[in-house]
């Protein structure tokens, strides 16, 4: 049974940093890509960054510079780091399995003054 929990979403203001993580369980993770997603209250969910299992990396030019994804193997778990943040990154936040239909609850980020 796969499962994959996210922790660490927020409120935080304008210009500030959260750290997000994803435990997962049931999967091989260290062959696995994985990625974080992110819907925004009436919006489409968005893919936000991801990383192979061999750590290439790609991120939404929403969040490019500001954003950064990696992994501990060892921990199988997946970060999302976020610095300098903006109204506009405001959403609940989701881990998933890049090439299978696996998510987490999600987590949510509000960035607000």
């Amino acid at each position: 049974q796969v499962q994959l929990v996210e922790s660490g979403g927020g409120l935080v203001q304008p210009g500030g940093s959260l750290r997000l993580s994803c435990a997962a369980s049931g999967i091989i993770f260290s062959l696995t890509a994985m990625g974080w997603y992110r819907q925004a209250p009436g919006k489409q969910r968005e893919l936000v960054a991801a990383i192979t299992y061999a750590g290439s990396t790609n991120y939404a030019d929403s969040v490019k510079g500001r954003f950064t994804i990696s992994r501990d193997n060892a921990q199988r778990t997946v970060y999302l780091q976020m610095n300098s943040l903006k109204s506009e990154d405001t959403a609940v936040y989701y881990c998933k399995v890049v090439a299978r239909n696996y998510w987490g609850q999600g987590t949510m980020v509000t960035v607000s003054s």
